[in-house]
């Protein structure tokens, strides 16, 4: 059981321009491409898993475990990690992203029912040994969980000033960390921040190094032979080429999702292992094939803000929202 909710954090009613979260079973695949029947079928269906429940959540990862796994996400707002495992949900970790007892000019969220703060973590991955590496807001810092369940300070300070913020953070394979420092905890116009940019930043053995400072910055995920980077930025994504020794150079525009006249943003994503992007755009997840052709959609019943490949052989798509948790079942070559 996982006890009450946990709205401790939350400040108040929105309005009621707020969309409670609906439990769609139709066909909610958008086919614009026949590249899209090898990865989901048109008829595939958004489960909701856990409705209209937590306060804002993020930074869904996979945690192979054994013959089966178990999927870890954030809930920003509540300042915990939930575990959803075997079609139950419980909490992983407590007092995730802040362990202090004060925070100064706290920024606010609409969740589309309630004011919440986003003190607690936000993106989640593994390194080499299968350790949890999270981005904590309110402790500013990229920590890595121990398996004891201490916790290890991997950076929160860049030429000795407080680093803002982690927001997403992906994982290369010589163990290297790649993350997005927005800040999202501060307000904007906050004296505590102490970087006057926000920053990408490369964390290796214990150097931080700033890869660019586009305002915007957001999800990141590699491709899978990790030559490149795609970097998220307002409804924008940007792919990196990605140097020998780490560096980024040559960023073109991959997608624009406001180019068809869309309107809205890009958050978390994911690429397969045939190199497709999978990202949270306007009203759902955005399917791109490797050459930036839109070949499909997914509809969820509210916005989303991120999604993790999961289950034991890589088919489930696992989609966060500000309350609720989603999942679909993908087709054929994923994994």
């Amino acid at each position: 059981m996982i006890g009450p909710r946990p709205l401790a954090l939350a400040l108040g009613l929105a309005t009621a321009a707020g969309v409670a979260a609906q439990d769609r079973t139709g066909a909610d695949v958008v086919r614009l491409d026949p590249a899209l029947d090898a990865i989901v079928s048109p008829d595939a269906r958004v489960e909701t898993l856990v409705d209209d429940y937590f306060g804002y959540t993020e930074g869904p990862v996979w945690v192979p475990d054994g013959p089966s796994g178990y999927l870890l996400f954030s809930d920003m707002s509540a300042n915990r990690i939930y575990k959803w495992a075997d079609g139950r949900l419980s909490v992983h970790l407590d007092r995730a992203g802040f362990t202090g007892t004060e925070f100064p000019d706290v920024r606010i969220l609409n969740n589309g029912r309630l004011q919440v703060v986003i003190l607690g973590t936000n993106g989640l991955t593994l390194d080499r040994e299968g350790r949890l590496v999270m981005c904590a807001h309110g402790d500013r810092a990229l920590v890595r969980l121990e398996k004891d369940g201490t916790r290890t300070v991997l950076a929160d300070r860049y030429e000795g000033r407080r680093i803002n913020g982690p927001n997403d953070v992906a994982m290369r394979s010589d163990g290297s960390f790649y993350f997005s420092d927005r800040g999202s905890a501060l307000a904007f116009d906050s004296p505590a921040r102490e970087l006057p940019y926000t920053a990408l930043f490369r964390w290796h053995e214990g150097t931080l190094q700033v890869l660019d400072t586009d305002p915007q910055v957001n999800g990141v995920a590699f491709s899978p032979d990790e030559k490149h980077l795609y970097v998220a930025g307002g409804p924008r994504i940007r792919r990196f080429e990605v140097r020998p020794d780490g560096t980024l150079a040559n960023p073109r525009l991959f997608l624009d999702v406001t180019a068809g006249g869309e309107r809205g943003g890009t958050d978390g994503m994911e690429v397969d292992p045939h190199g497709n992007l999978f990202t949270i755009g306007p009203g759902g997840v955005w399917i791109v094939s490797p050459s930036g052709t839109v070949i499909g959609r997914i509809r969820t019943p509210v916005q989303g803000t991120n999604v993790a490949f999961g289950d034991p052989d890589g088919r489930g798509l696992y989609i966060t929202s500000a309350r609720s948790l989603f999942y679909v079942r993908l087709d054929g070559r994923q994994r």
